[in-house]
């Protein structure tokens, strides 16, 4: 794989895009536009795993000579998985459901090689892999669900909440695995995967 290809981001998630960019300043940054299906069959993981390769293909296929990376990220509760919220009412009901119970939050990543010439559905090579983490919640009160919901935060986010908010970060009691997949992006399996798929992308600050 050459040196010089291009590093793509196919997320428009601005916690992947932040985490990504503390070892790749340059890195570019193209959302996918592909559309979601929804959740029929098989696991969460399996589930989380495809939605990641839908977005670094649709991505792919469009740029040559590009390491592409799709990310999507899944908060399942009895097996059902919860999304982002429609509107503020769905947020508040969510929030209320994962008080005091343990949930699990699944990233998934595709990582995408493409070469000179693109051809409909063939690159150059392709690693797609999960992590997942439990995490259990404290319980919250409505007027801690409301004040959170109302400031925002929760909108754009699966599960209606992130780790990483102030009012988020103090709705979990105990977590169990990777603190950055809870975030949107497992970073150390991340660099583990890179390391052997494309090592040309090992960050240079952690070359031998």
């Amino acid at each position: 794989m050459e040196t010089n290809s291009r590093l793509i981001l196919a997320s428009g998630s601005p916690r992947r895009r932040q985490l990504l960019s503390m070892l790749y300043p340059d890195l570019m940054v193209m959302p996918s536009s592909v559309e979601e299906p929804d959740y029929e069959e098989g696991t969460p993981a399996a589930y989380a795993e495809g939605l990641a390769q839908l977005k670094a293909a649709d991505v792919a296929r469009k740029h040559p000579n590009a390491l592409v990376i799709g990310a999507d990220t899944i908060v399942v509760l009895d097996n059902q998985i919860l999304g982002k919220p429609q509107n503020a009412g769905h947020a508040c009901e969510m929030l209320r459901s994962l008080s005091g119970n343990t949930h699990t939050v699944i990233s998934a990543v595709c990582l995408i090689r493409t070469g000179s010439e693109l051809a409909e559905g063939r690159f150059q090579g392709m690693r797609l892999f999960s992590e997942a983490t439990e995490v259990t919640f404290g319980a919250l009160s409505d007027a801690e669900i409301q004040r959170y919901v109302a400031g925002g935060s929760p909108m754009d986010k699966a599960g209606a909440y992130g780790i990483q908010d102030d009012l988020g970060a103090l709705f979990v009691a105990h977590i169990s695995g990777d603190y950055y997949t809870v975030v949107g992006f497992p970073m150390r399996r991340f660099y583990t995967e890179i390391a052997r798929f494309a090592p040309a992308h090992i960050p240079e600050t952690l070359r031998p």
